[in-house]
């Protein structure tokens, strides 16, 4: 409003110098020194013409003035001033005469504004204006018209090295039938700009006059949409007051107020009712594709030079894509410091509430969030922010994270604090934990299966995350579906997008979920998955069995009598299996090649049980074992020096306990004093594969 009280005055001054003119025929030369002393008695502003003045006075009274400067005489900086290349009027010569001037039209060719950025707010920065006192020395003036021809407005902070520029102006200004109507473009940045404003024509003062306004902005890539709607403007001194505001931005309608106190560091307050907003993607930053995060400079400098309060609720939010709402946000503005407060967001089905702080008063931004997720779909809210659509399930969470830098990648690479994150009643995409362990009998996995076919059911997923400098430990993975059972830990390194996890799977013999009474049998032979998070491998950690050969052992001996029965029913197809390791042992053979003697109390199993539990699960727990030794060095076990390494022509030399005992090993075992019945045929095998 200064800008548009100084043009005013400067309008004014150039008038009634024109009419002195006109009337007693002073010279060009004269007129200049009378403009900039009538400038800078009305308005305090000193105003230096540094190029030429000519006035001609046919068909109409025509001025023209160049380079023309309008500068703060108490700022040496020059961050506040007012340049004009060329500046033309055309009055009509019988308004002189009446006492009221005509100017048909006032050209303003590359006019500049520069205006200061500040950090702090000025309580002692009166106008100086002085248009208003001394209105009544101005004769009464009507303008038809005002054309602005290649202006710029430059917004600028020294110090702190920053520049924003508003540049190619292009407007017209006209007035009809009582209305002034505006109407132009601009570019800000790479952003084009176009505005249409019509408002009632203010009388002199405009001072605490409430005007009528209807306007329609159009700002390429800020919003989708046009910004359209009507509000009543008042000038207060400093403070612009816009009440009644309400309109339209794309195909939602919006309704509140909202006060702009422009006296020194404007402070912006807004309170906004919104059925709709589409956001689109913020500038420079897209979605997290698989390459990686973004390096694109996030730039928040913009905001050390405004302050501001906003309350906004919304109906429906679209953000890069994300359908959020409703939302009810309130935010403050001061000093560098957003501090943004969300209560029951809807996204993605569920809720969420929290608390943002972004501190942009250094040169390396720093943000702290908090935040509690109630029944979120995890699906699309991980697919839009990190790129990964692997896990589809109901997710709970809270999260207290802060990090620091300009960009994604440095905010996921500095990333720190805690998390804890649930998922329930859904499935892991792209890979099914049974069929994994049969395929890794063969070759390890490369990346996930695409094929709709092949999840993982789960019941529940949990885990909880230590966040130190974008690395996210966790020590307590748990998965639990009807089929299967997984517990881990490990690290997933957020800024690199990469995955380091060992994980545990157990079959399920039961379609339970969370709940079952019954105990997963568990294979024994953990799972290393690493590499990327769009492409991880999957393959056995033989290392994690050897480094504690007794408690493989264990776990074996347990598995043998849950999947053979206590008789060693299915045991040969088992040893079948994991030839491989042991030598091609024949079926129905002893530890010496002699036929072995079958338990008299050995029971048959169940139709198709052998081929499930003896065939193909015993192949693949041999495989597996050997895919495992074929991924790295074969490293020596602790404790008592034993190795899983075959001896070469497959024949496994017998312990040193061993021998002499031929085919006696495979005689049945006497049953134990609980009652539970340890199984001979596996401590064979495994006596076979662990020399004990």
């Amino acid at each position: 409003m200064k800008a548009l009280k100084i043009a005013g005055g400067l309008i004014g001054a150039v008038i009634v110098v024109l009419a002195l003119a006109l009337a007693f025929g002073l010279p060009a030369s004269f007129l200049t020194v009378a403009i900039q002393d009538r400038v800078e008695r009305d308005a305090g502003y000193r105003l230096s013409i540094a190029g030429s003045a000519s006035v001609s006075l046919w068909p109409s009274l025509h001025a023209t003035l160049t380079d023309i400067t309008l500068q703060d005489p108490k700022e040496r900086d020059g961050n506040n001033r007012l340049t004009i290349g060329k500046l033309q009027a055309d009055v009509a010569l019988s308004s002189l005469w009446s006492g009221r001037p005509d100017i048909g039209e006032i050209i303003v060719d590359r006019p500049t504004l520069y205006l200061p950025l500040l950090r702090e707010r000025l309580r002692d920065n009166a106008p100086r204006s002085r248009i208003s006192a001394k209105s009544e020395a101005v004769p009464a003036v009507r303008i038809e018209r005002v054309t602005v021809r290649d202006g710029a407005v430059i917004l600028s902070n020294p110090r702190d090295r920053v520049e924003n520029r508003l540049e190619g102006i292009g407007a017209t200004a006209s007035l009809s039938d009582g209305k002034v109507k505006i109407t132009g473009a601009a570019r800000a940045g790479d952003r084009p700009v176009t505005f249409d404003v019509t408002a009632a024509a203010p009388a002199l003062p405009i001072d605490r006059q409430t005007l009528p306004v209807d306007f329609k902005i159009d700002v390429a890539n800020a919003f989708r949409g046009v910004l359209a709607g009507r509000a009543d403007v008042r000038l207060n001194g400093p403070v612009v007051m816009i009440n009644g505001l309400s309109g339209t931005l794309g195909d939602g309608d919006f309704n509140g107020w909202a006060s702009v106190d422009l006296a020194s560091k404007p402070l912006v307050k807004v309170d906004l009712d919104v059925r709709r907003l589409d956001l689109g993607a913020p500038a420079g930053q897209g979605s997290a594709g698989v390459s990686g995060w973004s390096t694109a400079a996030i730039d928040l400098r913009g905001l050390n030079y405004v302050d501001a309060r906003v309350k906004l609720s919304a109906t429906d939010v679209v953000l890069s894509g994300a359908r959020l709402g409703p939302l009810d946000l309130e935010a403050s503005l001061a000093g560098g410091l957003l501090k943004a407060t969300v209560a029951n967001l809807g996204a993605y089905e569920g809720q969420a509430s929290g608390e943002v702080v972004i501190d942009a008063s250094t040169g390396n931004p720093a943000y702290a969030m908090h935040c509690d997720l109630v029944g979120i779909r995890a699906l699309p809210l991980l697919s839009s922010v990190a790129g990964f659509d692997k896990l589809d399930a109901r997710m709970q969470g809270k999260l207290a994270l802060r990090s620091s830098g300009a960009s994604q990648q440095a905010l996921m690479s500095n990333l720190s604090g805690s998390a804890f994150l649930l998922f329930q009643d859904g499935a892991i995409r792209g890979i099914n934990v049974a069929q994994m362990i049969r395929s890794l009998t063969a070759n390890p996995l490369s990346g996930w299966q695409d094929s709709k076919e092949l999840t993982t059911d789960l019941t529940q997923l949990s885990a909880s995350f230590q966040v130190e400098r974008g690395q996210a430990a966790t020590s307590d993975l748990n998965l639990v579906g009807p089929l299967v059972k997984v517990t881990g830990a490990g690290t997933i390194d957020l800024g690199n997008r990469a995955l380091a996890m060992r994980v545990e799977p157990k079959l399920v013999m039961t379609t339970e979920g969370q709940g079952r009474t019954s105990e997963p049998v568990g294979l024994g032979i953990p799972i290393v998955i690493d590499g990327p998070w769009s492409q991880p491998r999957f393959y056995p950690d033989m290392a994690g069995i050897l480094d504690n050969p007794d408690a493989a052992y264990a776990r074996l001996k347990q598995m043998g009598q849950g999947l053979f029965g206590k008789d060693g029913a299915g045991l040969n197809n088992l040893i079948n299996g994991i030839g491989g390791l042991i030598g091609n042992a024949a079926p129905n053979a002893g530890s010496n090649g002699a036929p072995s003697t079958v338990a008299p109390n050995a029971q048959a199993p169940a139709a198709g049980q052998s081929d499930l539990l003896g065939g193909d699960l015993g192949s693949a727990i041999g495989n597996l074992i050997q895919q495992g030794l074929q991924q790295g060095a074969q490293p020596q076990a602790k404790g008592r020096g034993r190795t899983l390494v075959a001896p070469q022509g497959g024949a496994v030399p017998p312990s040193s306990g061993d021998a002499g005992q031929g085919s006696a090993e495979a005689a049945p075992a006497e049953p134990r004093q609980d009652g539970a019945q340890d199984s001979q045929p596996m401590n064979d095998v495994l006596k076979r594969i662990f020399n004990r």
